[in-house]
């Protein structure tokens, strides 16, 4: 036998020898079960009058693995409209040790701010955050909240008035509903206050602080406006279908700033899909989950808008919707 085959087959006889004492190769190991993450949801309104994108928020999560009763342990949280309950709410869940807060608008984002420096925050719908002093800069955040901005300024306002004036052409006054206490509201204001001259149109500012003073607020409306405004406020969402039906009562023609008003019986909205807001929210949270740094987030400013028609609304006020806002709208509601 030469040298050459010699080795071959002392070769095969030690290959053979190993799988006979080792087995066949063993297979990889199993993928680490994700840890279990622990967050906290604090809603301003009820879960029946959160933003309608919550749902979306949820549903995102589950694509991204972080599944409830598995992975995913979920503190709520809900102040009921009661801005005031806030900060004892995000008290409570920092003392609880959660990895994440969430929660959506500009004075939850406040409220949660306050109640700590170090939990990672996502806001999901802030109106704005640098006016707010929520973040350092929406490029790098810096401290520990992140999330998504509404961009109320960014041109909304004054879609908002078009809406109105070709809905109903001979308006002369509209009322805006505002909180004044909600920062964002002072800013939202003056970029209506640019817009409306150029559309001869008078503003009449009413401020809204409570529910209570809502059946007050829209009998001044309609002395005083033809149409209104009604402004992105925790207060007001959470009371969506008495603020919906008073603009019904008083036969005022009104434009909301989500959707959630016109499926609880107003004539129209126009603003951000927070569906789509929401979804991203959760992005934010996995990222965080994993390791990332909430002040290195960008915080994203809305890529979708929704425009939103109930004929049924306009039909009872008496007006017709014009073919080109139908033309336009996202959905119409018949």
């Amino acid at each position: 036998m030469t040298p050459r085959r010699v080795l071959l087959v002392l070769a095969c006889s030690l290959a053979g020898l190993t799988t006979a004492v080792l087995g066949s190769a063993p297979t990889p190991a199993a993928e680490p079960t994700p840890k279990v993450a622990h967050i906290a949801f604090v809603g301003s309104g009820t879960p029946t009058t959160a933003p309608h994108g919550v749902a979306a928020f949820w549903e995102r999560l589950r694509e991204l693995g972080w599944v409830r009763d598995q992975n995913l342990v979920v503190e709520e949280r809900w102040a009921d409209g009661r801005m005031e309950r806030l900060p004892a709410l995000m008290a409570d869940v920092v003392g609880l040790k959660v990895d994440v807060i969430v929660t959506y608008n500009t004075p939850s984002g406040i409220a949660a701010k306050k109640a700590t420096a170090s939990v990672p925050i996502v806001d999901a719908i802030m109106g704005d955050p640098l006016h707010a002093g929520l973040v350092d800069s929406l490029g790098r955040p810096g401290g520990n909240l992140t999330g998504l901005s509404a961009a109320w300024g960014e041109g909304i306002p004054g879609k908002w008035l078009e809406l109105l004036q070709e809905t109903v052409p001979q308006i002369a006054s509209v009322a805006v509903i505002l909180d004044p206490a909600n920062p964002v509201h002072l800013s939202i204001v003056e970029t209506l206050r640019t817009g409306a001259p150029a559309r001869h149109l008078t503003l009449r500012l009413i401020e809204v602080r409570e529910a209570k003073a809502l059946d007050l607020a829209f009998r001044q409306a309609q002395r005083q406006a033809q149409a209104a405004v009604v402004l992105p406020s925790p207060t007001l969402l959470a009371y969506q279908r008495q603020v919906t039906a008073l603009a019904a009562k008083h036969r005022l023609p009104a434009v909301y700033t989500m959707r959630d008003y016109v499926d609880a019986g107003g004539l129209m909205a126009y603003g951000p899909d927070f569906a789509a807001m929401f979804r991203r929210a959760a992005d934010y949270v996995d990222k965080i989950l994993r390791g990332a740094k909430p002040g290195d987030l960008p915080v994203e400013q809305p890529t979708k808008f929704e425009l939103v028609v109930n004929l049924k609304a306009a039909k009872a006020l008496g007006i017709t919707i014009p073919e080109s806002i139908l033309l336009r709208a996202d959905e119409v509601i018949r």
